[in-house]
């Protein structure tokens, strides 16, 4: 049975992970609370929910499908170790969300505040230095704009929490590897924003700096400096400009400039069959130019495996890379595997941030993917 308990104390020197459910109407609490559930995720780090611990307890409550599991509030200073059968909240600051306005499956301002107010405070205790890292559960744009946010997602949303321009931040989609797979890392140059939009975007800066980052993270994740590909834009690669020109006057240039900052970088390749190469251990990693570009392969190789990263601002956030899935709510389908995957991420980016050498031009500032603390 859900109950609120009250907080015992212990001692542990693993990192303190903050975790959000995203939009409580969806499927992020089925998968917090069944990620928790399993023992080796408290051997990586201490873990803690940032919610309001009544309107879980009632989400939670409501999901017929899940084991049951005791709600503990604690301090964001609580030293305690996580372990399965407790889940320890840490409960943001400010207005209440009564359960009652949240409806499961349903678009509300109220879900898209209390996703924005979690990530919003963990971002701030991680700043803080108060945890390490944020692992985030999936978020509703459209509640996120009810509820007043125009930020087009988490990365945008983070972004902003740093005090930084939105361009400041990276999507890097992880595809951990398998016996038959290649793990892959994928870093978006444009991101949320309509194709035509993202298209126009595009400059041989932006890919540079995709590139870079795209470097910097896979090397933290795969502790060796890995080999990456940069997408083409047009089919075949612009069959030398019958299909477009954007490869030679945008994409090439960024392509050089990453190879003279020290980057093991090819392209620009054509991406109906880049991502099958990768895949087959040739590149580490791949800069894609747009959103779909990168996400379709990822999601239809491991939907339930992959991981959301972002990179570029001054803390570590990972998260699942799924959405809401309104269509599966309680219904027990809700699989855990994308979130567990994004705590042990974190922890491994946790565990290799410290000052690098990342690579720069000369007399470049752009940021690394995760600038060492104070």
């Amino acid at each position: 049975m859900l109950g609120l308990m009250a907080p015992a104390h212990s001692t542990s020197e693993q990192p303190l992970i903050l975790v959000t459910c995203g939009d409580p109407a969806g499927i992020g609490p089925e998968v917090v609370a069944r990620a928790w559930q399993r023992p080796a995720v408290h051997e990586q780090a201490r873990l803690r929910v940032m919610a309001d611990a009544t309107l879980l307890a009632a989400v939670l409550g409501r999901r017929a499908s899940l084991e049951p599991i005791r709600i503990v509030t604690v301090a964001i200073d609580d030293p305690r170790p996580s372990r399965p059968d407790e889940l320890l909240v840490v409960e943001p600051a400010g207005r209440r969300i009564l359960p009652a306005a949240i409806r499961d499956a349903t678009i509300t301002a109220a879900g898209g505040a209390a996703a924005a107010e979690a990530v919003q405070q963990a971002a701030a205790a991680v700043l803080a230095g108060s945890a390490a890292a944020v692992v985030t559960g999936p978020l509703h744009k459209e509640a996120l704009h009810a509820a007043g946010y125009d930020a087009p997602g988490h990365t945008e949303l983070l972004a902003r929490a740093c005090g930084l321009p939105d361009a400041a931040a990276s999507m890097m989609l992880w595809l951990p590897g398998t016996a038959n797979r290649s793990p892959l890392g994928v870093v978006h140059a444009t991101l949320h924003e309509s194709l035509r939009t993202a298209i126009a975007r595009l400059s041989t800066e932006t890919i540079f700096t995709a590139g870079l980052r795209l470097h910097a993270g896979l090397s933290r994740l795969r502790g060796e400096r890995p080999g990456i590909a940069v997408a083409a834009l047009n089919p075949h690669g612009g069959e030398g400009g019958l299909f477009g020109d954007e490869e030679a006057r945008i994409i090439a240039p960024a392509v050089e400039q990453l190879a003279r900052a020290g980057v093991a970088v090819t392209g620009p390749l054509p991406a109906d069959t880049l991502f099958a190469r990768a895949l087959r251990g040739e590149f580490a990693g791949v800069v894609a130019l747009y959103h779909d570009q990168g996400h379709i392969p990822v999601k239809l190789l491991g939907m339930h495996e992959a991981v959301n990263i972002t990179l570029g601002l001054p803390l570590v956030r990972t998260s699942v890379a799924h959405g809401t899935a309104f269509d599966i709510v309680g219904t027990g389908r809700a699989d855990p595997a994308s979130m567990l995957a994004a705590i042990d991420a974190a922890t491994r980016l946790v565990a290799h941030r410290t000052a690098s050498d990342f690579p720069t031009t000369p007399g470049s500032s752009t940021p690394g993917p995760f600038p060492p603390q104070e």
